[in-house]
């Protein structure tokens, strides 16, 4: 089936063409028909499988083809993210195929200024894309209005929850006039999931082209034995011998990521560490110099498991097991996108064995286990606690301290959440990968930790309940939190 065939107007037809684009993905076939018929729509669809062209070409079809007369623009489109990279990726589909009809998009997200933000709201919105916090902060400084908005798409709303979204969701919802079309799109469906999809989605179009909670089919996936303290060593040996020149490695803290970044570069690799310590302005730049291949390793955190795109990435290596076993197929996901081949590998060592059986059974198989000839572990090293993080105490007997997982003294309490979950002033802050969200500082300023920027008060803030709490006690995942002050 033709893209021709989708009932595209022809200016978003020619945008596609030019972009090299013939067929559909499967999730396209599937969700622009029915979004064009006005429909909501629950789709089940992981990130690489085409979902964002599946909802931005219909969205702009439907916005073109009623382009009110006169008055200024109000937003009429509203896409919410959970993170600053997958924001700033959907605005770029947006403007790509949006080039030829009259519409106007912008991007707002934490961590950088404002002001610019608020002088293209004042030049009027067609298409808004934007991260929750950073929405909300313009809506209370009435710089926002979404009265008007006709279309709302909650992309990886899944993610939106773990990230601790759920209250400001709710509180844009209530924002927005009833009478509108809702996409949701979703890479696992779990009850919360589903209950927000019934609170939200009004006898929607269930859309679901890869099972949930599965990895793709073209990823090939395979678990490398190694002691913890060689695996760096083993990282180094993969990458040389094979001549890989594009990894994306992924760590659990963003201590452990810098470190390993630096003992690359030692190795005489060209290494970058992406997370949420790092600036906005070094993040962009660290991923931009990977997708342009002059940096060869880019290590990164659970944070950037979701939103990035990266065209034909070949590898992805798990340095080190995600504590959530979703996490996992997160992961491997940034490879082996829109029918391209990729390949995943996991270093794991006897601490993690136990983390290794909660992603087996959540993929129901065994993944294979091949022993890289020199680095065959040593059966008299016995299996300790993962340590989650600078105070963090840890958890299942799954790859502690001697792993990289962090340096704290392993008895028991929460892992931090990554945050400006502490002191400092606007953007500062000590933060912690995993780090449990502050909430309150100076003035009622909220610092939150599921907020896409650090802490935006002076003082103490207090650790607020753990999303893990208010959703059915799932465990901790790492929030994304960038100096720059301000919410996401």
């Amino acid at each position: 089936m033709p893209f021709s065939s989708l009932g595209l107007s022809a200016e978003v037809s020619r945008a596609v063409t030019e972009k090299g684009y013939t067929e559909p993905t499967p999730v396209q076939r599937q969700a622009i028909p029915v979004i064009l018929e006005g429909r909501d729509i629950m789709a089940g669809a992981q990130t690489g499988t085409g979902k964002t062209a599946g909802f931005t070409l219909p969205l702009l079809h439907r916005l073109h083809a009623t382009v009110p007369g006169g008055g200024r623009r109000a937003v009429r489109a509203l896409i919410l993210t959970p993170t600053r990279e997958l924001a700033a990726q959907v605005a770029e589909s947006v403007q790509t195929y949006g080039r030829h009809v009259p519409l106007k998009s912008a991007v707002i997200f934490g961590g950088v200024s404002i002001n610019p933000q608020i002088a293209a709201l004042r030049r009027g919105v067609d298409i808004l894309v934007a991260t929750p916090g950073r929405l909300l902060d313009h809506v209370s400084q009435r710089t926002l209005d979404l009265s008007q908005v006709e279309i709302l798409v909650l992309d990886e709303a899944d993610r939106m929850l773990d990230m601790g979204f759920i209250r400001d969701i709710r509180k844009i919802l209530a924002l927005l006039p009833k009478k509108r079309q809702n996409l949701l799109f979703s890479a696992t469906y779990s009850e919360e999931i589903r209950t927000l999809a019934d609170d939200l989605l009004d006898n929607p179009a269930l859309i679901e082209v890869a099972r949930r909670n599965t990895t793709a089919e073209r990823v090939s996936q395979r678990v490398h034995p190694v002691d913890a303290k060689r695996k760096r060593e083993l990282l180094s040996f993969l990458i040389g011998s094979n001549n890989w020149r594009q990894v994306l490695v992924f760590t659990r803290t963003k201590h452990g990521a810098n470190r390993l970044a630096e003992q690359l570069g030692r190795d005489g690799m060209t290494a970058a560490a992406i997370h949420g310590n790092k600036s906005q302005g070094a993040r962009t730049k660290a991923l931009a110099d990977f997708k342009r291949n002059a940096v060869r390793v880019l290590v990164a955190t659970d944070i950037a498991a979701r939103g990035l795109d990266i065209d034909q990435l070949p590898h992805v290596v798990n340095f080190e097991l995600p504590n959530v076993p979703e996490d996992y197929v997160h992961r491997i996901g940034r490879t082996g996108r829109a029918g391209n081949e990729g390949e995943a590998i996991s270093l794991v060592c006897v601490d993690e064995h136990a983390y290794l059986r909660d992603i087996e059974r959540l993929l129901k198989r065994e993944l294979p286990k091949e022993i890289i000839e020199g680095f065959k572990p040593d059966p008299s090293i016995k299996a300790e606690p993962i340590v989650q993080g600078r105070n963090g105490r840890g958890g299942r007997p799954a790859g502690g301290g001697r792993n990289g997982g962090g340096n704290g003294n392993g008895r028991g309490r929460a892992p931090r959440q990554e945050a400006g979950a502490g002191r400092g002033r606007r953007g500062e802050g000590r933060s912690q990968e995993g780090a449990r969200p502050a909430r309150t500082g100076a003035g009622g300023q909220r610092q939150d930790g599921n907020r896409d920027g650090g802490g935006n008060g002076a003082g103490k803030s207090r650790g607020g309940r753990p999303a893990a709490e208010r959703f059915n006690a799932r465990p901790r995942r790492e929030v994304p939190a960038l100096l720059g002050g301000g919410r996401d």
